[in-house]
């Protein structure tokens, strides 16, 4: 059934080995470079159930009736996907949309993968029973999965069996009658610290000779063999909640995980040696549709907080008056309303995939092109909005403990609408979410998560309708020709 906070702080005290700051981690779950991002994790999970939430949040298994999260949810109508849709969105207000990698994101993937369920049969019952199984005990077991399905970048140039390290990527390097045993590395292992389970895949390219990197497996975070190795902690590096708000409770993280040769078992492996079902089972079927669905609807929500901070900051500065402003904020405002629309374009233009209602993949890779240029544009426009006064704030919250250094505070962050305390509450607030390390990360995620540029338009062409753009320019070109006389002139010159 659902789990609450403290049932998911339990599931993750197993023992995972996890590398920082040149040392393992003995408790990974009280040590401050992650300790606040799980709770913050757990409160999503004590959220969805407080009683006024259950109904909204959550609905009945169909296996056992028990009330699981609605990011397990398989909608079959329009009406459905919003209901699905308004829980996600409540999960992202949380945290200001800053947990890109909330459970529901890759709950959203491995609940696409079961909508194509048919692709999986072509491989084999024994793939399709596996995909089919693990779908419903994560659903059952409520479980906060995150993937790794993008490699090293070492020799881009290069595929990745091509690499001078042959397991530099991670691939199969033995299989038998239990399961295969992987050995290598995948990235980027986003919400490790909080999550149960890793999806271990590729999205990229395959080609010919990449048949060992070719597999797709679900890994316990704590299976032997799986290496942690974390990045810089933000929120470790927060002095306190007050001076970095959102870094010291949403830095979810982010891992290179190594493979030392783990083993998964057969029941766990959903792909395995078949370059093309590796890449089909992305854009073939609503995987990548549905998991890219949540990223819109999360950004949804972030680019509101971020609205909402840029009005703040204009009110506190007295400068919401001024027609210059009123016309950034407006420009703002109709940014994120035209986000808001097309995720609501997206489900109201969806379609059946047999049972299943599907987001319009059309609309939602249109979004993502465009939302990779709108955010950096976005926090440019919150940046000039706010001037210097994200950066002459007091240094730490312990200066307003020193009664001199409080009284000059006091008499130097004024504002018309607010004390110094407020004042500077804001702007440290919006500092961290702009300009501090955890904010800058936020602005590389938000440009690269969904792919480079060049990959996120490419889907836009692969999914729009050009028979229907070019058939209008050939409707027009047909109704009109030469002149007659003209027509019988050119024909002469032609057979001539």
């Amino acid at each position: 059934m659902s789990r609450d906070g403290k049932k998911h702080i339990e599931s993750l005290r197993d023992g995972r080995e996890v590398y920082i700051n040149g040392a393992v981690v003995d408790d990974h779950v009280d040590h401050p470079a992650f300790r606040n991002s799980i709770q913050s994790a757990a409160a999503m999970y004590d959220y969805q159930m407080k009683a006024e939430n259950v109904e909204r949040m959550t609905f009945a298994s169909p296996k056992t009736g028990e009330r699981v999260s609605r990011m397990w949810q398989l909608p079959t109508s329009y009406a459905e996907l919003v209901e699905r849709r308004h829980a996600l969105e409540s999960w992202a207000n949380l945290s200001g949309g800053f947990f890109g990698r909330s459970p529901d994101h890759v709950g959203s993937a491995l609940a696409g993968m079961y909508m194509g369920m048919d692709l999986y049969k072509r491989s084999g019952d024994k793939f399709a029973n596996a995909l089919s199984d693990y779908y419903e005990y994560a659903r059952d077991s409520d479980l906060y999965l995150t993937y790794v399905i993008i490699n090293p970048q070492a020799d881009r140039s290069k595929s990745a069996s091509e690499q001078a390290n042959e397991f530099l990527v991670a691939g199969v390097v033995d299989e038998d009658h239990e399961g295969i045993t992987i050995k290598g590395a995948k990235m980027l292992g986003t919400g490790c610290p909080m999550s149960n389970e890793v999806m271990v895949a590729c999205i990229q390219p395959l080609k010919a000779g990449d048949e060992k990197y070719s597999f797709t497996a679900m890994i316990p975070l704590n299976a032997k063999g799986v290496k942690l190795m974390s990045r810089k902690s933000y929120e470790e590096a927060a002095r306190s909640k007050f001076d970095n708000p959102l870094s010291s409770s949403f830095d979810e993280n982010d891992s290179v995980l190594y493979f030392d040769e783990v083993k998964v078992p057969w029941e766990r492996v959903f792909v395995h040696n078949d370059i093309k079902m590796a890449q089909d089972q992305w854009h073939a079927i609503p995987t990548h549709v549905f998991q890219n669905y949540q990223c819109q609807i999360r950004l949804v929500a972030k680019m509101r907080f971020l609205l909402g901070l840029a009005r703040k900051i204009t009110e506190t500065n007295g400068v919401i008056g001024f027609p210059p402003v009123k016309e950034t904020l407006g420009q703002m405002a109709a940014e994120v309303s035209m986000v808001e629309g097309m995720v609501e374009s997206m489900e109201i233009s969806g379609s059946m995939y047999g049972k299943y209602f599907v987001p319009n993949a059309k609309r939602l890779y249109s979004a993502t092109v465009l939302t990779q240029q709108l955010y950096p544009k976005f926090l440019h426009s919150l940046r000039e909005l706010a001037g210097g006064g994200m950066i002459m704030l007091p240094s730490c919250v312990e200066d307003f403990a020193n009664p001199e250094i409080a009284s000059h505070i006091d008499k130097t962050q004024q504002s018309p609408v607010t004390d110094s305390l407020g004042r500077v509450k804001l702007f440290k607030l919006a500092w961290d979410a702009v300009g501090s390390e955890f904010g800058s990360r936020h602005l590389q995620y938000e440009m690269f998560y969904s792919g480079a540029n060049m990959v996120t338009r490419g889907h836009a062409f692969r999914t729009y309708d050009w028979d229907k753009a070019v058939g209008m320019v050939d409707t027009m070109m047909s109704s009109y020709g030469l002149p007659e006389d003209a027509a019988a002139v050119f024909k002469a010159v032609r057979g001539a």
